[in-house]
């Protein structure tokens, strides 16, 4: 038997979680060539980056998949297990579940949605993406769809966080940008500063100083325009006119409009966009592997 794509994994990766309990990640992928009685051949065989075996790779893209889809849940590091949803998924979808059937899901449109936002040669009207791809075009592809898939784990390892947790996050992120290179970036919260969690300190003395407040809510909660404005007061007592408010939920149009608004400069970066951030910067994630391609040197040859 060859090894099976990752859609034809998802389903039978799914019914092996069916059990409710927490399966370690690697033996999922061992279970797997199992089911499929694979031979030693095809249990060994590698990528051609030489990195990781065939099978872990697309069982592990089919878990992706099925964690973008809310299917199922990642407990604790290198494990999985199966959600509501995903039961549910099992018995509407008896035979099969596949890309096309996660569509039902409106986590995994928008996974579907994060990644065709990354992909300049997408196609928005659901043609084959790949009949006429060029390899450049496929890498851009993978390269988009990781990032989407990554972003949407990071969200929800920021989301499992303390709030202190994730408050030690948002230092760290700030850090890894620049902030504060020439001053500090320091937590707050901790010694009871009310309303604000970090300050950015860009220089020495701490003269010229930006506020930040982080918030660890619900993806599906919105920070309206009330919070935005118990911010800016926050500001004004200690006659600070920069602010960064930092959620993994999002903002709604009053609280945009009331940074916008007050006088005072206050950047909103909502979950979607602190996912962005985490993973351009590298926190929290590693990089995999390098891709290199490779094309003709017609100079090289004219001159020989």
């Amino acid at each position: 038997m060859t090894i099976p794509d990752f859609q034809t994994l998802m389903r039978p990766v799914l019914a092996h979680l069916g059990d409710g309990e927490t399966h370690r990640s690697r033996d999922v992928k061992d279970a797997m060539a199992d089911l499929f009685e694979l031979s030693e051949a095809e249990r060994a065989a590698m990528l051609p980056s030489g990195r990781q075996r065939t099978i872990d790779n697309r069982v592990g893209w089919a878990l992706t998949y099925l964690f973008q889809a809310g299917l199922v849940s990642r407990p604790k590091r290198g494990h999985v297990l199966i959600s509501d949803e995903g039961r549910a998924a099992l018995a509407a979808h008896a035979t099969r579940i596949d890309m096309k059937a996660l569509e039902a899901y409106p986590a995994y449109l928008e996974f579907r949605d994060r990644t065709r936002d990354k992909t300049p040669t997408s196609t928005p009207d659901g043609g084959d993406e790949t009949a006429e791809a060029t390899p450049s075009d496929l890498v851009e592809q993978a390269l988009a769809t990781n990032r989407a898939a990554v972003e949407g784990e990071v969200l929800q390892a920021a989301l499992a966080l303390t709030p202190t947790g994730f408050e030690d996050l948002v230092i760290r992120l700030l850090e890894r940008m620049g902030y504060g290179r020439a001053g500090s970036v320091e937590r707050t919260s901790a010694s009871g500063d009310a309303g604000v969690d970090g300050i950015i300190s860009q220089d020495p003395l701490g003269l010229d100083r930006i506020y930040v407040q982080a918030k660890r809510y619900a993806e599906d909660r919105t920070i309206d325009r009330p919070r935005i404005h118990e911010f800016a007061g926050a500001l004004l007592g200690k006659q600070g006119d920069r602010g960064v408010f930092i959620t993994t939920s999002r903002f709604s149009s009053g609280a945009i409009q009331e940074a916008e608004r007050i006088n005072a400069r206050i950047e909103l970066i909502d979950g979607r966009r602190l996912a962005e951030l985490l993973v351009a910067h590298e926190v929290g994630v590693q990089a995999q592997q390098t891709v290199t391609l490779y094309r003709l040197d017609e100079d090289f040859f004219e001159g020989l």
